[in-house]
Order: structure tokens, then sequence, then C-alpha cells
């Protein structure tokens, strides 16, 4: 095995420009961890925000950014080799997950990363590598916010605003098999796509004011957020509930005097959950969408179609061949 690697870092906050694809020594696992080779690694919001040092969030409130920085939090691979301790996994096992979050230090953008064996589920034989490592986050989030803070009800009516991205692509299908009536809310070029997903409704935000076009739901998951995040409020019935996933001006005395519940968390690794989406996707109940591919020396490149925006599905950095 070999002692060194190549692998994505930054030496400071900054544009895309600043992700450098270098050679650096290969890690070891500690105790309780395995060390993955990674085959492909997939992109996130958090990996960008570390990019520019956290720039979106309150000064006070920010992170301290160790650098060299290897971002990412998403991988699929083999694991390579056991750390002390370890037992569930042997070498040679295709593995995925979200790693470490909502810690730093994932170091998905990397030939090889460690990783606790907690965070790793095995990877569906239904899919590539590819395809697997676009699931742990936004897989992961989706499934939280819908099963374990909204705690979705069968039959309920829910809207997923921003239903063509990573995290909405995943809610709408998983919300679909819960057996919910699901809207979902993105521009017409991704229609064919969510509804081939099984939406029930689709509505193009281009077209349409949803808080006007939407009565009567019973869970809105907004995936998108921002200014003027309260338009969605009319779509909600009375004593509804509003799940943001980013930050938004969600209009909360409004929410307060109609009832509406505001639920949600930090989406945390979690690989008995990982798990249960691997099953779901080899049960053919959930697909991964992937926007496109790069190669990991253009992870710069890959964070510049990110910032485009109207992604449809996950961007996959590819690592291995």
């Amino acid at each position: 095995m070999p002692t060194t690697m190549h692998a994505v870092r930054l030496h400071a906050p900054g544009g895309p420009e600043v992700l450098v694809y270098e050679e650096i020594a290969r890690p070891e696992p500690g105790p309780g961890e395995v060390l993955v080779r990674v085959h492909a690694a997939g992109l996130n919001p958090p990996d960008w925000y570390a990019r520019k040092g956290f720039a979106n969030i309150p000064e006070g409130m920010r992170p301290e950014l160790p650098l060299p920085y290897t971002p990412g939090t998403d991988v699929s691979g083999v694991v390579a080799a056991l750390g002390p301790g370890v037992t569930e996994w042997q070498v040679g096992d295709e593995v995925f997950g979200l790693l470490r979050f909502p810690s730093l230090g994932a170091r998905a953008y990397a030939e090889y990363t460690t990783s606790p064996a907690g965070d790793l589920a095995r990877k569906p034989e239904s899919v590539d590598h590819l395809r697997a490592a676009g699931v742990p986050m936004a897989g992961l989030t989706a499934y939280q916010f819908l099963f374990d803070y909204i705690k979705l009800e069968p039959g309920s009516r829910v809207l997923v605003n921003g239903a063509a991205g990573g995290v909405g692509h995943f809610a709408a299908q998983l919300a679909v098999d819960a057996g919910c009536h699901v809207i979902g809310v993105a521009s017409g070029r991704h229609e064919a796509f969510l509804k081939d997903l099984g939406v029930t409704e689709f509505v193009d935000y281009t077209r349409a004011a949803v808080g006007e076009v939407v009565r009567d739901v019973d869970y809105v998951l907004d995936t998108v957020g921002g200014p003027q995040a309260y338009r969605l409020l009319p779509a909600i019935r009375n004593g509804g509930v509003y799940s943001p996933v980013f930050l938004g001006e969600y209009g909360e005395e409004e929410m307060a005097r109609r009832g509406i519940e505001k639920r949600g968390g930090q989406v945390r690794s979690d690989g008995t959950q990982m798990a249960e989406l691997a099953r779901l996707m080899d049960e053919g109940r959930l697909r991964v969408g992937v926007d496109s591919v790069f190669p990991l020396r253009d992870a710069a490149k890959a964070h510049e179609r990110a910032e485009q925006g109207h992604i449809q599905g996950k961007i996959v950095l590819q690592v291995t061949a």
C-alpha cells in the first residue's frame, strides 16, 4: 500500500481556485476506525462553506478551519485497512457513508481517508461508487428531517421546495415511499425528472407563486430558504409543520399566529440509517440523481458547477477509476 496519496486541499479560504490537487501522506486508521480507499466523493454545501472560511456564518459563530484543509464528507469506496478494535468490517468490503459530520475533518477529497467504523454502511449492490457517493449527506438529511424531526405520517400532504436538488430529490422519494401526497417545487426543466421519481404534483416556481397555487399542506420541507422564504406559508394549513434545511426568513410571527410548528435539526453521521437507505436503493424504492461527475483533480471545476445552481441531483468527484 502506498505511503502517499493525492488529495485536494486549500491553504487559505477563497473561491474554487484555492482548491489544490497535491500529493500528501496517506493517513493511518486509529482505534475504532477504518482506512477507506475512496472511489468517489460527493459534493455538499458545507464543502464550499468551509472553502470560503464559513463566511456565511456570523463571525462569532464560525468554526475554526484547520489549514491546510481537505474538504468533503461523503465517500464510497473499499475498506483498505482496519484500526485497533474494529470487528464489523473486513478489508475489501465496499462501503459508503457520511464521515464525522457535523465535526470537521472528514477529508473525503482524497484517494484514502479514515472513517469511524460506525459511520459506514455496506454500499448498495444496485449502484456503482459514483452514485453511492451522491447519497450520504443529502440522503441522511432527507431521512432525518422526514422521520426524526418531522415524524412524517402516511397519507399526509407534503411539499418539498427545491425538490430537484440533492436533499430535495431524496426527500420527495422518501415521502412518496411513505405513502404521502408529494408536491415537488422546482424550475420547469426538472418536471420530467421529478415526475419520474413519483411526485404527485409539480409546481414550476418560475411560472407560479407556490403560496398562491398550493393550499392545505401538512408538511413543508424547504431545502432553499433565503430571503422571503415566508412566501411558502400560505401553502401550509393552520397547525402544520415547516421544516427548513437552511437559513432564511421564515415569518415566525405568522407561524406562531397560525399554530405552524417549525421543526428541524442538524444532520449527523449514522451508519444504521445509511444501511436503511442502501436497502431502499437495492429494493428499487430510492434512486440517486447525478448531475455531473468530475475527476478529483478538477474539484475546483466541480465547485464552479455547484455555484452555478439549478443542480439536478448530486455532483460527484471520481477519485479511483
